[in-house]
């Protein structure tokens, strides 16, 4: 069984990957531009259901990819690599297109579509989620579930507050937050892939 120290500091990387793969700098963006509309009230109602969304989506995944493995017959190396392709294109947009216009909706709801998925949880972060919740002992799969769940509410806290947060950093501050995002992301995808290279040629 693990010790204290080990499951801490599990705890402690999945919450901080995890955030970062949420790109919650990005989400923050769009999320303001299609609210722009909205009275605080609503803005404040649609934060909670983005995150609920969210949460939802993300502990399917994360609890049920080994399912998906067993259906579909894929091992999880190769799906490391796939994902980890996945998250460098995410990476690569965020530090592109960080300040891309996005279409107002209007009445419509966005909570789930377009925000949670795909914006929030977009193909790379569903791939790591996968992987993730693969390759755990149910120790560590308790308290990934916990850090994750911590991760999301940091976005759902950053939703919430998205009209301070706007008056304090304003749009180019946003930007710039998302531009590192990427990075961090682009970083997280390489070690996923050399990961999975790694093992599925069983380099030791």
């Amino acid at each position: 069984m693990a010790d204290i120290g080990t499951i801490t500091g599990f705890f402690i990387s999945v919450w901080l990957k995890f955030f970062f793969l949420l790109t919650p700098f990005f989400a923050l963006t769009v999320f303001l531009a299609m609210t722009k509309d909205y009275n605080p009230a609503r803005r404040k109602k649609t934060a909670i259901k983005t995150t609920l969304a969210v949460e939802i989506t993300c502990l399917f995944l994360f609890f049920f990819g080994n399912f998906a493995f067993k259906i579909f017959g894929i091992t999880l190396d190769s799906f490391r690599i796939g994902a980890g392709c996945l998250l460098f294109l995410t990476a690569i947009n965020l530090i592109k297109d960080s300040g891309t216009t996005v279409e107002n909706h209007g009445e419509k709801e966005i909570s789930v579509v377009p925000m949670a998925i795909p914006f929030i949880v977009g193909p790379g972060t569903t791939g790591a989620l996968l992987v993730m919740g693969a390759d755990l002992t149910p120790v560590m799969q308790v308290t990934g579930c916990a850090a994750l769940t911590l991760a999301i509410a940091c976005i759902g806290v950053m939703l919430f507050m998205s009209s301070g947060i706007h008056k304090v950093i304003g749009r180019q501050g946003l930007e710039v937050l998302s531009k590192v995002s990427g990075l961090v992301i682009a970083s997280l995808a390489a070690q996923i892939v050399f990961t999975g290279i790694k093992n599925f040629l069983n380099i030791q």
